[in-house]
C-alpha cells in the first residue's frame, strides 16, 4: 500500500532532518550522493515518492556548492511522480545584494529567487535578512513562510536572570526589544558606524548601573563577527565582565567564532539554523507549523 506521508530529504545532511521528520509524522528519504572524478554530482533518490508530498531540508549557509545538487534533487522528484516539493531552508542565503550599488553589480538576491522558485513549490525559511525588501514576495514566485527565530531566543534567555540585553546597532532594535519583551529582561541599542564590510565602530549609551549584570549580544546574523568584536569593545570599555553573544544564524566566517571567544565572550549560542557547534536552540517547533500550513 503506498504511504501518504510526507518524505522528508536533507541536502547535505542537517540535524534538523530527524526531530522535524518525526514532528511531522514523515518519513526519512535516503538519498545516495557523490562526485564524479570531474567534480560534476551524481545523485540517486532511493526512496519511493509517487503522489507523495516531498520537503527538502537544505542547508544553503555557503550555498554555490550546494546550490546545484538541491535543484537536480527538486527536479529528480519531480520526475519521480512527487505531488510536491517544497523547501525549507532555515538559512536563506543571497540576500545581501538587493540593490545595484555600482554600475554592473548583479543583484544577486533577485536572480537566486527566480531561480530557486522555478524548482520549488513552496519555502519556508528562517529570518530572511529582508533588508529593503518588505517581504519574501517581491522576489519570489511561490508561497513563503518566514518563520520568526526572536521566541526561540526570548524562551531560552527567560529562565535566567540578570541579564541586559545588548543590541548592537538601530537596526536591531525592534527585534531586540521583542526579545526583551517576552524574555522579561532589561535592553539597550548600540549606534553602528559602518565604513566596510569588516571595519565598524559601536558605541553605547552609559550602562553603570548594569554593570553586575551579564551583557547579552543579541543579532539576528554572525558572519565576520565585526560588529559582535566592536559591540565586546564597547561593553569592556564600561566595565562590564561577563558578556556573552546570541544569535539566530551563526556562520561564523574566517573562524570569527574563535576570534569572538578570544576577544572575551564567555559564551556564544546560536539556533540550529546552521549546524555549528554553538547551537543550542532548537527551532524545530518553530518549524513545524510552517511546514504543516505549506503541505
Amino acid at each position: 500500500m503506498m504511504s501518504s506521508a510526507p518524505v522528508l530529504f536533507s541536502l547535505p545532511s542537517h540535524p534538523l532532518g530527524g526531530a522535524l521528520s518525526e514532528a511531522l509524522h514523515g518519513e526519512t528519504g535516503k538519498l545516495e550522493t557523490r562526485l564524479f572524478p570531474d567534480g560534476e554530482s551524481y545523485l540517486r533518490v532511493c526512496t519511493e515518492v509517487t503522489q507523495r508530498d516531498c520537503i527538502v531540508l537544505a542547508d544553503l549557509c555557503q550555498p554555490n556548492d550546494k546550490y546545484l545538487p538541491l535543484i537536480f534533487l527538486t527536479e529528480t522528484l519531480r520526475e519521480m511522480g512527487c505531488r510536491s516539493v517544497g523547501v525549507v531552508v532555515p538559512y536563506l542565503s543571497y540576500m545581501r545584494q538587493d540593490k545595484r550599488f555600482k554600475p554592473g553589480e548583479a543583484v544577486t538576491s533577485g536572480i537566486f529567487a527566480s531561480a530557486l522558485s522555478a524548482h520549488t513549490d513552496w519555502l519556508v525559511t528562517v529570518d530572511p535578512h529582508l533588508h529593503r525588501y518588505h517581504s519574501l514576495d517581491q522576489i519570489y514566485t511561490v508561497p513563503s513562510v518566514v518563520v520568526q527565530g526572536a521566541p526561540a531566543l526570548a524562551d531560552w534567555l527567560k529562565p535566567q536572570s540578570s541579564l541586559l540585553l545588548v543590541g548592537p546597532d538601530e537596526e536591531s532594535e525592534q527585534w531586540v526589544e521583542a526579545i526583551a519583551k517576552r524574555s522579561n529582561h532589561p535592553y539597550v541599542i548600540g549606534s553602528k558606524q559602518r565604513f566596510g564590510d569588516r571595519d565598524v565602530s559601536i558605541s553605547l549609551p552609559d550602562l553603570q548601573q548594569h554593570r553586575h549584570k551579564t551583557a547579552v549580544i543579541i543579532d539576528d546574523v554572525i558572519s565576520s563577527g565585526q560588529t559582535i568584536m566592536q559591540t565586546i569593545k564597547a561593553l569592556q570599555q564600561q566595565g562590564f565582565s561577563k558578556i556573552e553573544g546570541a544569535a539566530v544564524h551563526g556562520i561564523f566566517s574566517s573562524q570569527s567564532d574563535q576570534l569572538l571567544k578570544q576577544a572575551g565572550l564567555s559564551r556564544l549560542v546560536t539556533c540550529n539554523t546552521i549546524p555549528h557547534s554553538s547551537n543550542g536552540v532548537d527551532i524545530t517547533p518553530l518549524l513545524v507549523p510552517a511546514i504543516q500550513s505549506c503541505l
